[in-house]
């Protein structure tokens, strides 16, 4: 058993089930379990037990000072323990009874500082004479082995717990703000609309993908990308009639629902919803069924980054979008990749038989621009034409303000 342990490899993701089982029966013991320590007490995280009635389950929890691993740590019984009936504090604690305990072996999990994160056990309901202190050390070569795969476990999860925070302190304060950026059209160079996009005023500095990304982690995506929508619609008031307002969701938190709710009467045939995420959609069926109510109030569907790679095309394919954003990557030097040209070229086509239109991404060269143009592609977006500015640098911006170019062919 040991041998079909070090054959399977420590990184296959039974690795942990299977260290507890090949150590149980190599000890012929009759539980083998892993635990980690949260505040007083131990959750079982893993379990392996002859007998499925095993008081230790998988996702359970016991005060540390009801079972031995808290007397362990804290010196007062030993890791080996191979008749409990020899040791005065084991005898009286009630465990050892009740499941009852007849010998032990538990030793700690620990990280590269030292910090014990957990426990890894084994008992049998008999005295076992023959256990010795070898056995304490090939506990100890297991504890270590699944040891990294627990403390990756808990740091991320600690990770996790502290992103979470930061994520609900910025909602509580609404420490973010939203800048605008100029959708220009191509041949006139006007602003014909606006997208929104969000900046984090927290230190340190992180994108924002990388909040967006922590906070569908943590499990606050929806409320995130909520709260920045709401923030962002503050602007239709003040935008002319004719310009229109793009605003960014992923498809978990269309399916999820809200931002129906969000949108007044008036505003959806104003609004321009970008489908963002990399990632593959598993039913599209379950996101057109929730796009559904917000293309009914007129809001408009954009796919975010086509070419950027699998996950943008599906969404074009399945989604019939009213515009197709082409990502920067496609943009870059398009003046001088024949590759890009000629996928921005099937991309135009493809726009045309399907009545969308093409939007251009990360325009930041002459040269670019000048390509585009030729190319035939209708409007465009990027540093040349405009940066994100707050809303009355926007403002003055529809005015020519900020985007007085020449677009003479």
């Amino acid at each position: 058993m040991l041998k079909n342990f070090f054959t399977g490899g420590i990184d296959s993701p039974q690795a942990i089930q299977t260290a507890l089982e090949a150590i149980r029966k190599h000890l012929n013991m009759e539980v083998a379990y892993v635990c980690r320590l949260e505040e007083n007490a131990a959750v079982f995280e893993a379990v392996d037990a002859a007998d499925p009635d095993a008081p230790m389950k998988p996702g359970g929890a016991m005060k540390l000072d009801e079972i031995y691993c808290g007397h362990i740590l804290e010196g007062r019984l030993p890791q080996l323990m191979p008749d409990t009936a020899e040791c005065e504090l084991a005898r009286s604690i009630p465990i050892t009874r009740t499941v009852p305990i007849g010998a032990h072996i538990g030793v700690p999990i620990t990280s590269a500082s030292g910090e014990t994160l957990g426990m890894f056990c084994c008992f049998s309901p008999r005295a076992q004479p023959t256990l010795n202190h070898r056995d304490l050390e090939i506990m100890q070569v297991f504890a270590d082995l699944v040891g990294s795969q627990i403390i990756s476990e808990i740091k991320n999860d600690r990770r996790l717990a502290s992103n979470r925070a930061l994520i609900e302190a910025v909602l509580d304060e609404e420490a973010f703000s939203c800048v605008y950026q100029p959708i220009v059209d191509l041949s006139t160079g006007r602003a014909s609309g606006f997208e929104s996009l969000c900046r984090f005023s927290p230190e340190p500095y992180r994108s924002p993908d990388q909040w967006f990304a922590d906070a569908h982690a943590a499990g606050l995506g929806q409320r995130l990308e909520l709260a920045v929508i709401k923030s962002a619609l503050a602007a239709l008031d003040r935008l002319p009639p004719d310009v229109y307002l793009s605003v960014n969701a992923a498809p978990s938190t269309i399916i999820q629902g809200g931002i129906e709710a969000l949108i007044g009467p008036t505003m959806g045939p104003r609004l321009v919803l970008e489908v963002t995420e990399h990632d593959a959609v598993s039913n599209y069926e379950t996101l057109s069924y929730a796009l559904a109510p917000l293309r009914k109030q007129g809001v408009r569907l954009a796919i975010d980054d086509a070419g950027a790679g699998y996950a943008s095309m599906s969404h074009i394919l399945s989604l019939a979008p009213d515009a197709i954003k082409l990502d920067m990557s496609l943009t870059r030097d398009i003046d001088s990749d024949a590759a890009r040209r000629a996928l921005a070229s099937a991309l135009l086509f493809f726009s045309r038989e399907t009545e969308s239109v093409i939007i251009a991404e990360g325009i930041e060269t002459e040269a670019e621009l000048s390509t585009l143009r030729m190319l035939g592609v209708p409007f465009g977006q990027g540093y040349l034409l405009g940066k994100p500015a707050k809303l009355s640098t926007a403002l003055d911006m529809t005015a020519g303000n900020g985007l007085a170019r020449s677009f003479v062919a």
